[in-house]
């Protein structure tokens, strides 16, 4: 499908320098520009490529004045924020890509399943007894919806996602491939010959409305209630959330993260990846943790920064990693002044 530019401006509201019947079939960054596509400036460091980029529109600030010729291929149209523009052009992309409808005839549903107006389900999807789906929700080849599990209107769950039974997907989600959402949490329970005898984990997990969750991430239902991801949580790639864990409203956190059972994450929190955190703590609200950061304890001041492992607040942090670093030096001197002191013991007795 192409555009032109004159669509384009119209859509962001922008203004167009140069060809408004241009057109473009595509999307490129503005360092590799191809003809008939479309690409941005908004990083002042990127401005040179502009100069000889051979795309075919560009979408720039309202306020930039170039410095040297722009290619005459090369039509701009002028908005109020260029990296906010391109991003809605990306989301209306995401739409046209994503815009599927109707019922592969390779998939299994059972007969009671409820299925909303305009939803797709693709080849080789099963749907188990009970299980609902929303208006214009978008479920990709090979993924799995467990019995009595319930997904909300325009949801989009990508391939080979796997949703056990009884768990609650929110209106306006991403789960991207390779997510399970309701894997058994890990509950086991020594007995008397000293093995591990399984807790059987009957809760579910829910998840609120506009949460995306990135490939291959894990999230255990309960022993008993919910796992709850509340509204808007961003969760990246590879991250483990155990059985009754409670994520707050819009936090984020990246890869390979690990959160252990029954903690309870506040809301606009940032947690970096590989962060590890036990279990049955209060994170409070607006709290940023650094990359690789390991959490043992409660964090009760809301909007504080922690890092290191164990963890501890950032401005002690990085006072004490200044003495850290001259340990080597310290340890060095420490060795010389025992050497002076063994001589002079060693002149004293003489």
């Amino acid at each position: 499908m192409k555009f032109s530019a004159h669509q384009i401006a119209q859509i962001l509201e922008g203004e167009v320098d140069g060809d408004d019947k241009a057109l473009v079939s595509g999307l490129s960054k503005i360092d590799d520009g191809k003809k008939d596509t479309l690409s941005f400036l908004a990083n002042p460091a990127y401005t040179e490529y502009l100069y000889h980029t051979n795309a075919s529109v560009v979408i720039i600030s309202k306020d930039f004045v170039p410095e040297k010729d722009i290619p005459e291929t090369c039509t701009l149209i002028k908005v109020k924020d260029p990296y906010a523009s391109f991003a809605k052009l990306l989301e209306l992309y995401n739409q046209f890509k994503y815009d599927e409808k109707g019922i592969s005839k390779d998939a299994f549903i059972a007969d009671d399943v409820e299925i909303g107006e305009g939803a797709y389900i693709g080849a080789n999807c099963t749907i188990e007894t009970g299980a609902k789906i929303g208006e214009n929700a978008r479920i990709y080849p090979n993924s799995y919806i467990g019995k009595n599990a319930k997904i909300g209107a325009n949801t989009l769950i990508h391939a080979g996602v796997q949703i056990m039974s009884d768990c609650e997907i929110g209106a306006d989600c991403v789960l991207q491939p390779g997510v399970v959402i309701g894997g058994d949490g890990f509950g086991f329970a020594p007995n008397s010959e000293n093995n591990y005898q399984k807790v059987p984990q009957i809760g579910n997990v829910v998840v609120e409305d506009h949460v995306e969750i990135g490939s291959n991430t894990a999230i255990d239902r309960a022993t008993l209630g919910h796992t709850i991801i509340r509204k808007g949580v961003k969760l990246d790639n590879l991250i483990q959330i155990a059985h009754n864990v409670e994520i707050g409203e819009n936090t984020v956190i990246a890869a390979q993260t690990g959160i252990a059972g029954s903690t309870k994450i506040g809301k606009n929190c940032m947690i970096g990846g590989q962060v590890g955190i036990i279990g049955h703590l209060v994170i409070a609200d607006g709290t940023k943790i650094a990359a690789q950061s390991g959490i043992g304890s409660n964090i009760k001041k809301e909007n504080s920064v922690f890092q290191g492992s164990p963890a501890f607040n950032l401005l002690d942090y990085k006072k004490s990693y200044v003495g850290f670093r001259k340990l080597p030096e310290m340890d060095r001197e420490l060795s010389a002044l025992k050497k002076e002191l063994a001589e002079l013991k060693a002149t004293i007795k003489k």
